[in-house]
């Protein structure tokens, strides 16, 4: 059998290229005479920036300092001992570089049981043991500490959180045993599977107390040392820690049973990282932790060679890293300082997008409208927003009021864009108002100012086709709610210049957007794919598939929600234009629904009812039952989901072909950031290639094997 130190060595070799952290031991006494005691710091070398992770040689640095203060401690030198991190950083876990090179089962299970056999050491101890939550812990971080006897935490820690779940995986070094041990079933499946489902949602370092991961929080200006006082007391006996009981009876099993729902409302049972992480809470319920490490590293090995996995590890590098990279963008130092901007249109859409302007940009935004009374709403709107956020607490009463002083409205253009650098039109989707408008905003915007149209599906060279200057004309495409989704397709236009182009990848910065550069293509990237999925669809629905079968094939996908109730968002209206717009660009892939125009004409807003005896739920409006004309043809889930994958894979490789976007990457960040795709599908194309959609329908796969796979 394996050494844990063989274990390690052996795992290191595959992973050449890790950022090593050590684990410094350092000795002092402790004060009110609570004797000798040795800290443990975790540290990478490099500042908050570089957060400090545990590949196979950081665990083995971690193993090499417990030996020393285990002898200390089986020799009585010294009291307890305490682990911490560098400035800002506890630990944020495993890394997940050296995760994506495994390629073998056995490879993937000593990855776990190694952070296990090092973890667990520090609960053994012939001391007591105790964690300092100094800064931001995620993963393996906060499992190290649930090993210790003991754990404070900063006020000021931002982020800590098992993202595991979010990724594809379960928390596998002991956060799925120990957890619900410490604090509970309930609170433990909140952490571990609501947080993570929710789009990784974090605890700051007040929540951590209150939950009872903690024992202790202190301010973090003296966190460390406030610690030690209290380490002192704890282990002199004058701090006493006193732990609630645990339900280990009727209330366990409904909080498993709860999050089991939570998965099936997000995942839909199509990613199996949630339901393998309740299955070890249910089973922890006992109390035998090493029965739940064991569970916890064959998950973790199964897990790590399955696809959610690499196709979550994947999806997040895309956010983190491609999101904040445009592939394509000009060199920023082209882009133009942005000190106005020209809102043309009041209504909700512009609303939100002036809003969005003025607190990221904090400049003065003005809008305009073809009456006062629209112009009074929009600016009314933006008020009331900033109303909301001051009454949270989340600005105070002079940044509010700064705020609302950078906001008007005129009707003059002239008067309110003579100065704009930047002016964004969101007004009727229809390509004779847009050009109207662009024709009177050039003649009296300044020469350098950018002109941006939010159009979702129109062409930006047509638009820009009859100006002066059609080279400022750049497109600007956000995605409702626009507080909400990160996306921003930058389309450039035929004409478009590189001065434009990139001021307009600056102010998308400076909105904290993720920014992906598109082609003047119809629909661009993201209406298009969805035009066709949902097309695909409807096409079934029109031949004479029930709208519950063609609604319930793509369950698998686990989307966000589904094609029908995203229409209902989306308007069935802006559904049909968009589709009449691809129509005209591509006849032969995207019909115009005669069934969607007759839900269209007949004014309903969706193709479901939702009554409170139902629990809300959606069913087929009778009203459009009656309106809809089906044929013969009836498909069987399987069957329809194949036509509706063909369809979606078909398109995006047409899309590729034709250059929108630089790679399928861009295709994904662009789902996953503006759609709400799915971050265990990795987007669309891992999903595709692990299907066999891919090769089916275009001859080849999407992605290299190991990009989003596990590597041949």
């Amino acid at each position: 059998m394996s050494t844990t130190a063989e274990l390690l060595k052996g795992a290191a070799e595959l992973f050449p290229d890790e950022v090593v952290t050590s684990a410094h031991v350092r000795h002092f006494e402790l004060p009110a005479g609570a004797g000798r005691f040795a800290l443990i710091t975790l540290d990478n070398g490099f500042d908050h920036t570089k957060p400090t992770t545990f590949g196979p040689a950081s665990l083995a640095n971690l193993n090499k300092a417990i030996d020393q203060v285990e002898a200390e401690a089986a020799n009585g030198e010294i009291t307890g001992v305490g682990i911490t991190g560098k400035p800002f950083i506890f630990a944020v876990g495993a890394d997940l570089k050296g995760v994506e090179l495994l390629k073998k089962h056995e490879e993937a299970l000593a990855i776990g049981k190694g952070g296990h056999d090092v973890f667990k050491r520090l609960s053994a101890l012939a001391v007591p043991t105790f964690a300092y939550y100094n800064g931001a812990a995620m993963g393996g971080g906060v499992e190290v500490g649930l090993h210790c006897s003991y754990r404070t935490v900063s006020k000021a820690l931002p982020a800590f959180s098992l993202p595991e779940v979010f990724l594809g995986l379960v928390p596998g070094w002991g956060g799925c045993t120990i957890l619900p041990n410490l604090i509970g079933a309930e609170k433990a499946v909140s952490v571990v599977i609501e947080n993570s489902l929710n789009q990784n949602r974090q605890l700051k370092g007040k929540q951590v107390f209150e939950l009872g991961i903690a024992d202790a929080l202190f301010e973090g200006a003296d966190f460390l040392e406030q610690s030690l006082i209290w380490t002192a007391g704890v282990l002199n006996g004058t701090v006493t820690v006193e732990r609630p009981e645990i339900d280990r009876g009727e209330g366990w099993d409904q909080a498993v049973a709860k999050g089991r729902a939570v998965a099936d409302s997000k995942v839909h049972g199509a990613a199996p990282a949630a339901y393998r992480a309740l299955d070890i809470i249910e089973a922890a319920k006992d109390g035998d932790l090493q029965k739940g490490f064991d569970a916890e590293d064959q998950a973790l090995a199964d897990l790590i060679m399955g696809g959610e996995l690499r196709s979550g590890i994947y999806a997040f590098n895309l956010v983190q890293k491609r999101g904040k990279r445009p592939a394509g963008a000009p060199d920023k130092n082209l882009a133009r300082p942005v000190t106005k901007v020209g809102v043309v249109g009041a209504g909700l859409m512009a609303s939100q997008l002036a809003l969005l302007f003025l607190r990221r940009l904090e400049v003065p935004v003005v809008l305009t409208d073809i009456d006062q009374e629209r112009v009074d709403k929009g600016v009314g709107y933006v008020h009331g927003e900033i109303d909301k956020l001051l009454g949270k607490g989340r600005i105070n009463q002079d940044k509010a009021n700064r705020l609302k002083g950078l906001v008007s409205g005129v009707l003059d253009k002239a008067a309110g864009f003579a100065d704009a650098d930047f002016i964004i039109e969101a007004v009727f989707e229809e390509m004779s108002v847009k050009q109207k408008v662009f024709a009177e905003v050039e003649a009296v915007a300044p020469a350098h100012a950018i002109l941006a149209t939010n159009t979702s599906s129109l062409s930006v060279s047509e638009m820009a086709s009859k100006l002066q200057h059609p080279e400022r004309v750049v497109g600007f495409h956000f995605f409702n709610p626009v507080a909400v989704l990160p996306l921003l397709e930058i389309v450039r236009g035929e004409k478009t210049d590189e001065a434009s182009l990139a001021t307009a990848f600056g102010v998308a910065r400076k909105l904290k957007k993720t920014a992906v550069l598109t082609k003047d293509a119809p629909a661009f990237v993201v209406n298009r794919i969805l035009t066709r999925f949902m097309g695909e669809i409807q096409n079934i629905i029109d031949e004479g598939t029930p709208v519950a079968v063609a609604e319930k094939a793509v369950e698998p996908l686990g989307l966000p929600m589904s094609p029908l109730v995203l229409l209902e968002l989306v308007g069935p209206a802006i559904g049909l234009h968009v589709s009449e717009t691809l129509n005209r660009a591509f006849p032969e892939r995207f019909k115009v629904s005669p069934n969607l125009k007759a839900v269209v004409e007949a004014g309903k807003r969706g193709f479901y009812v939702y009554k409170p005896e139902n629990g809300f739920k959606p069913e087929l409006d009778p009203e459009v039952a009656a309106l809809l004309k089906q044929g013969d043809v009836v498909l069987t889930e399987e069957q329809a989901r194949d036509r509706v994958l063909d369809a979606v894979a078909q398109e995006i490789g047409l899309m590729l072909e034709e250059g929108v976007v630089a790679e399928a990457q861009d295709i994904d960040l662009c789902l996953i950031t503006g759609a709400g795709w799915p971050f265990h599908l990795g987007g669309i194309t891992p999903y595709l290639d692990r299907e066999g959609v891919s090769e089916r329908v275009n001859g080849k796969r999407f992605l290299a094997q190991g990009v989003a796979s596990v590597p041949a």
